[in-house]
């Protein structure tokens, strides 16, 4: 029998330690129990050149970006240094049998135009699906752009919504969003983000590096939706009542400059910035920490949106302290994960040091054990690989095997016009 041929089209992938790296990884290890893989993506960020891509069943072709000063494919140009090669090389690459495209909208769209004109020519359709990490057009509004932006950013993200076979959405909120964007018809699947309980594990060394004085860890991009300058800020009363405590973020994105600024104000030592480690490094980070620290600044667009940093801490046993409003917040309040407080810097100081202080006494890790099966549980990429996976490939090519996803509650929902959302 003949495998299918599956494309990935991302601007992001591995080694990069990134949600969409995390989700698309596992995407790619399901979709090759049934499927020859092919990953159209960029080049690796300088300093992770040296990282390994042995672990991706899949044959990856990179292309050179623009990226930002941090080292991140973010801005319009940057997305256009990747999009409009992309389309040439969808337009030349051996013919795929489906496409997996993900943000930001523009890719979409130059997917949908290049699959078309591919599909016309050669009078055979070629689909493709849209992973909906995301509402950029939402995002882009709330950020305070022109409206006219607004307006374009919208009309491309329609467009590349109703020209998808399938759409895969990693919450509820997303899912919401999208349908009222492509229409309630849209054939919506939602597939919550996971982490690979292999890589983030309790067990394994505390990374070489990390401070032997108390620590927290921020691991991840650091943009204006995520708001991690309120931790720095934070930081300046956590260090005036415990000079021991430290700050490590682990990253890239547009907060590095305020970070840089309230490091440079405090005592040395106290924060650190370092750049995007691979995913058994930022594992390493997280497994020695008194608490990884997570946030979403409300209002700006992303409140329903659930950060992956809060599983990947979690799997490693660590405990989260969440700042901001969303389901993740919930979610730790509910199962007794960590601490969540509102976008405010004292409530969040005060958390910050309740864990550094629990980190000196001992009894930071008591409960790492719980946190570790409730991931295992609810959030194992296993799962949610497979959920995806049979999304791109079509329910037809289900394994004979017992569904995985019933072990996550109910990883995936297919979203029908006249069904409440649900996951």
């Amino acid at each position: 029998m003949t495998h299918p041929t599956v494309l990935l089209a991302t601007r992001i992938f591995v080694p990069e330690a990134a949600a969409a790296t995390f989700r698309l990884r596992a995407l790619v290890r399901s979709l090759a129990e049934r499927a020859s893989v092919h990953v159209l993506t960029t080049n690796e960020p300088p300093s992770l050149r040296q990282a390994t891509t042995r672990d991706v069943p899949a044959t990856i072709s990179r292309w050179p970006v623009l990226r930002d000063e941090t080292g991140y494919v973010r801005g319009y140009l940057p997305y256009l240094s990747f999009d409009l090669p992309l389309a040439l090389r969808l337009l030349t690459t051996p013919r795929p049998d489906v496409v997996v495209v993900e943000p930001p909208p523009t890719t979409g769209a130059v997917t949908r135009v290049a699959l078309t004109l591919r599909s016309t020519l050669a009078r055979r359709r070629i689909p493709y699906v849209y992973y909906a990490a995301d509402v950029w057009s939402d995002a882009t509004a709330s950020m305070g752009a022109p409206r006219p932006v607004v307006t374009a950013m919208r009309l491309v993200e329609r467009f590349a919504l109703r020209g998808a076979r399938d759409i895969i959405a990693v919450s509820d909120g997303v899912a919401e969003r999208v349908r009222a964007i492509a229409g309630t018809h849209a054939p919506v699947t939602v597939v919550p983000n996971g982490i690979d309980t292999d890589i983030f594990t309790p067990d394994g060394d505390i990374h070489a590096e990390a401070p032997d004085t108390p620590y927290l860890v921020y691991a991840g991009t650091a943009s204006e939706w995520q708001g991690a300058e309120i931790f720095a800020e934070a930081m300046r009363e956590v260090v005036r009542q415990e000079p021991r405590a430290r700050l490590v973020f682990l990253g890239q994105g547009s907060s590095w400059g305020h970070l840089q600024r309230v490091r440079d104000e405090l005592p040395e030592g106290a924060i650190e910035l370092r750049p995007l480690v691979p995913a058994e490094e930022a594992a390493a980070w997280q497994r020695g920490a008194a608490a990884a620290l997570v946030s979403v600044k409300p209002g700006v667009g992303y409140d329903f949106a659930y950060p992956t940093k809060v599983i990947a801490a979690l799997a490693c046993g660590t405990p989260v302290i969440f700042a901001g409003p969303g389901p993740a917040a919930d979610d730790l309040r509910e199962h007794k994960l960590g601490t969540a407080v509102g976008y405010e810097v004292a409530p969040l100081a005060e958390a910050m040091l309740a864990a550094v202080r629990a980190h000196l006494g001992g009894t930071g890790r008591a409960d790492a054990e719980h946190r570790v099966r409730w991931v295992a549980e609810h959030r194992s990429l296993a799962a949610t690989g497979q959920a995806a996976a049979q999304v791109v490939l079509g329910p037809e090519s289900a394994p004979d095997a017992p569904d995985q996803t019933a072990q996550t509650g109910q990883v995936s929902s297919r979203i029908g016009a006249s069904q409440n959302i649900h996951s």
